[in-house]
């Protein structure tokens, strides 16, 4: 991959976290591999909305999902995603 393209990727992956409710996704799913009705419980808003926010994220290929039955289940691809948001959201609560 050449760098610019990397530089673009990366802007991809930005702009995908671009929303609060993207990173509680990604917080929530590095604790672990969950369906789609534990991601509306513990995030407090709708089905239909998750789904659209996890659409984003599966289109920057951040998450993928699996399907076992009627159930959904969504995982990060790799750690690195979770890494970036947690070192984001320390970082944001040092300079409050």
């Amino acid at each position: 991959m050449s760098e610019q393209t990397a530089l673009e990727r990366a802007t991809d992956i930005f702009r995908a976290l671009s929303n609060p409710v993207r990173i509680g996704i990604v917080r929530e799913l590095a604790r672990s591999e969950r369906p789609v009705h534990e991601l509306v419980d513990a995030l407090g808003i709708s089905q239909p909305l998750v789904s659209q926010h996890l659409a984003v994220l599966r289109g920057a290929r951040l998450v993928e999902r699996r399907r076992t039955g009627r159930e959904v289940t969504y995982r990060l691809v790799d750690d690195h995603v979770a890494h970036i948001v947690e070192d984001a959201v320390v970082h944001a609560d040092e300079v409050a």
